[in-house]
């Protein structure tokens, strides 16, 4: 039997991953004491790997495909087909960023100010090529983690990855510039991507997974109005492209079920009830296939 070899993101981004994979209809099974997971499609292994180690294993084919960050496969500088964006992350569906930053009271202002400092990071060769590019000579110190507590006794700024920021306040840090935006991908062995079977297997997984992320945030709506009223409860109703309108027995009624963001529900169902919509049903999506 044919078969993709998976990699699953170990750490950070593991439980975000397979609930992920739970929307887009796939169950993986984790034990504590292995690094094997189980999952309900004999088409697929999965291997649970370091999302900083990710991209390596893909190119050397020790993987066909894993999911790790695009921040990864450029530190590391693996030669991998990047198939897809999957914007999801530790905390939100959003893309991450690694930022530059100091304590609140320091006087480095700019990537200039970095000239003859002390950095800690993750993304050493990252941030190398950033200081480069603003022709800024600056020691660069890998960092094992806790990087935000290193300044300044150990460091005089860090690179460090934010989703939100609040971390960073938390520990009395202001962000300085942006050196990398970055998001999940979905990565594949080059010489994977030419094994026809396996290429078509990762893009439907890739094709469920999109779909999942995109229903994510978004709910369905269903009701019932009369043909007078249509035109008014349509210019209420945000629609994903155009809602579905369907003649009811009564032939002074239809249906219009559409698709919207979850979070202005609260704000569209007084309006839609106010525009005389009857019926009105809000209900959840586990996929949305664009």
């Amino acid at each position: 039997m044919n078969r993709l070899k998976l990699g699953i993101p170990k750490g950070s981004l593991q439980e975000a991953t397979l609930e992920l994979f739970a929307r887009g209809g796939w169950k993986i099974t984790i034990s504590s004491r292995r690094y094997v997971p189980a999952i309900d499609d004999p088409e697929i292994e999965c291997l649970l790997v370091r999302a900083q180690e990710m991209a390596r294993y893909v190119e050397t084919g020790a993987l066909d495909a894993g999911i790790t960050g695009h921040d990864w496969v450029v530190e590391t500088g693996s030669d991998v087909e990047e198939l897809a964006e999957l914007v999801y992350a530790k905390q939100r569906l959003s893309r991450v960023r690694w930022v530059l930053a100091v304590q609140e009271d320091s006087a480095i202002r700019q990537p200039s100010d970095l000239q003859g400092k002390v950095i800690a990071t993750e993304i050493v060769r990252i941030t190398e090529k950033y200081l480069k590019r603003h022709g800024v000579t600056a020691r660069v110190d890998f960092s094992w983690g806790a990087t935000e507590v290193k300044v300044p006794q150990l460091a005089d700024a860090i690179v460090e990855v934010t989703e939100t920021g609040s971390s960073l306040r938390a520990n009395r840090l202001r962000i300085v510039d942006t050196v990398l935006e970055s998001a999940s991908v979905f990565i594949m062995n080059r010489a994977a991507t030419a094994d026809a079977w396996k290429k078509e297997k990762a893009e439907s997984v890739i094709l469920m997974l999109q779909g999942a992320i995109a229903a994510a945030s978004k709910v369905g709506l269903l009701l019932n109005v009369r043909k007078e009223d249509l035109d008014h409860v349509l210019a209420i109703l945000p629609a994903l492209k155009n809602p579905t309108i369907s003649m009811l027995s009564d032939p002074e009624w239809v249906a219009v079920n559409t698709i919207v963001e979850e979070s202005v529900v609260r704000q569209i169902l007084p309006k839609l009830k106010a525009a005389n919509a009857q019926g009105i049903v809000e209900y959840p999506l586990n996929k949305i296939v664009l």
